[in-house]
């Protein structure tokens, strides 16, 4: 990553994608829930899915931090 300030081009595009994301993490905790109250679902599916959605959480937060300029001190 660079120290250069993004473009509005660049801002844009990362705030679209954090949408996406943000839009793809909702509809994953929304699954998880539904299949965690189901007592015969596999217990391997829900833990992957829940390490999905820590992951999307993980990339949005990355994401986001790009958005804020650094301060030099």
């Amino acid at each position: 990553m660079s120290n250069l300030p993004l473009t509005p081009e660049e801002r844009a595009q990362i705030e679209a994608r954090i949408g996406v994301l943000e839009t793809e993490h909702r509809d994953l905790d929304d699954v998880i829930a539904r299949l965690a109250a189901d007592p015969t679902l596999d217990q391997l599916q829900l833990r992957r899915l829940k390490k999905k959605k820590l992951l999307l959480k993980d990339l949005i937060a990355r994401l986001r931090d790009r958005l804020i300029p650094d301060i030099v001190a």
